[in-house]
């Protein structure tokens, strides 16, 4: 009886962080394409953006990346009951992917020291997970060939 209860709010808890990560990504890609928008309207008008203006932009588009991973995420677990650390290294790789993209590297060379150790440690670990499970796509289902 408590395991049926506890099973119920589980399921009802992850559903709600599904919707309300879906909710999130939803609204950032809208404020992705107002700031676009915005960007394109100053003068001169409908000129690409500086380089200046890339940098912010990127980033947040790979923000909107990582809430599609962590829905991704939210929904096997939902399905499954378990947490593939395939994703969560996915999940990683794009967060420090995008600390690079924003990263002042000017100000703060060391830091860089530490970013590149952990690209090298997620990208590792990455190869491996893929390495001992060779048979399988990155969604975790058996991989087909004929596509």
């Amino acid at each position: 009886m408590l395991e049926r209860v506890t099973d119920q709010i589980e399921r009802g808890v992850i559903t709600a962080l599904l919707l309300l990560m879906l909710l999130v990504v939803i609204l950032a890609s809208v404020e992705l394409v107002v700031i676009i928008a915005q960007e394109m309207m100053k003068p001169p008008l409908f000129l690409l953006l500086n380089i200046q203006e890339l940098f912010p932009i990127f980033g947040f588009f790979l923000m909107i990346l990582i809430g599609l991973e962590l829905v991704e995420t939210i929904r096997i677990y939902h399905q499954e009951h378990t947490l593939r650390a395939e994703f969560v290294l996915v999940v990683a790789l794009i967060a420090v992917a995008r600390k690079v993209i924003v990263y002042d590297f000017k100000t703060d060379p060391m830091g860089g020291l530490g970013i590149a150790a952990m690209v090298l440690a997620l990208a590792i670990g990455y190869f491996l997970m893929k390495r001992a499970h060779p048979s399988e796509d990155s969604r975790g289902k058996p991989a087909n060939d004929s596509d």
